[in-house]
């Protein structure tokens, strides 16, 4: 790893960081006394999101614009020695609705974060991906060599940011890694999850849960895990430009599983109705997806260390307490 001196007060840019895992980092590399701008999305009423009223707020540098304005970025990226590139449109859903803004976002973005790295001599730069773009899993656990096949317009426009960024540590020797996520979850995720989508239908007044498809499995990594992960990865003292890294649990499980379980937690049962809307096309439904985590083990140590079960209370917890519909239940967890 980098000399830990090296690393103090080092500049460090994130963008997408007033957002569910951006926030969470932005915070974590604030502990570790890094000098933390995010960079978010504009927007008219200047929220900036998770780190409004985090205990690290005046400790976090937040810039608003847009990852497609270069000129912009550019100016923010030059003022640091270390990128971490969350910013991107996520829900898988809508990219069936409105594929080019996804292009213009997860690509076009990503070029604009790549071409100021490259020009400002970034010292290392991080991308994330997705395990979307693996498609259903062919063979378990499933490592980096696994083949992508991209079902959704969401995981074609990210496994091209992938392969820009590639691209760049290739052509230009930019320093940089490609983080590959299976699913995310923890406190702050938005209710188009399906885990804070669970919960909240579970404690509210609603008679029953409307959900999609039950059977598809997912591999969960509890957000502050994730948090240690980038952390580790940006630390590395040598590695190759380009390598691309999975972070997973190494297991997973299926929807209704994952409802029984925060049921359990709760303490309440609901019968679920399948609604069509949640349902994707046929032929883009991911069934199953599986991490191997052996190459990031070897390279830096990292494993997630949360049990399933305690990062569900926890997230359970936290919507419990930011929810206003609770008026049935006092629930103690």
């Amino acid at each position: 790893m980098l000399n830990k001196n090296y690393l103090i007060m080092k500049n460090i840019l994130i963008t997408g960081g007033t957002g569910f895992i951006g926030s969470h980092l932005a915070e974590y590399f604030a502990r570790k006394n890094f000098k933390v701008t995010v960079y978010d999305k504009y927007n008219s009423n200047n929220s900036i999101g998770w780190i409004k009223g985090s205990f690290y707020e005046k400790k976090i540098n937040v810039v608003l614009g847009d990852v497609c304005d270069f000129g912009h970025l550019e100016k923010v990226v030059k003022k640091n020695k270390f990128v971490i590139h969350l910013a991107a449109l996520i829900g898988i859903p809508y990219s069936y609705v409105a594929p080019k803004s996804y292009l213009d976002t997860n690509v076009i973005g990503t070029y604009n974060i790549l071409e100021a790295c490259k020009n400002h001599k970034v010292e290392r730069v991080i991308t994330t991906s997705t395990s979307e773009v693996y498609g259903s899993g062919l063979t378990f656990p499933m490592n980096e060599n696994h083949p992508t096949n991209t079902q959704s317009p969401y995981s074609a426009s990210k496994l091209a940011g992938d392969n820009l960024a590639y691209s760049y540590a290739k052509s230009f020797e930019l320093p940089l890694i490609i983080v590959r996520p299976f699913n995310v979850y923890g406190q702050r995720q938005s209710d188009r999850a399906i885990i804070p989508t669970i919960i909240g239908q579970l404690i509210s007044k609603q008679k029953k849960l409307k959900l999609g498809n039950l059977n598809s499995r997912r591999d969960y990594t509890y957000v502050n895990d994730l948090c240690d992960a980038y952390y580790k990865i940006l630390t590395m003292k040598k590695i190759s430009k380009g390598e691309i890294f999975n972070t997973g649990s190494g297991k997973n499980f299926s929807i209704l599983e994952i409802k029984k379980k925060i049921e359990k937690i709760i303490g309440i049962e609901k019968d679920i109705i399948i609604q069509k809307s949640r349902l994707r096309p046929k032929k883009s439904e991911v069934n199953s997806l599986l991490a191997s985590t052996k190459k990031i083990k070897r390279y830096s140590n990292w494993e997630a260390k949360t049990n399933f079960e305690n990062g569900l209370k926890e997230t359970i917890k936290w919507v419990i307490k930011n929810n206003n519909h609770l008026d049935p239940y006092n629930f103690k967890i």
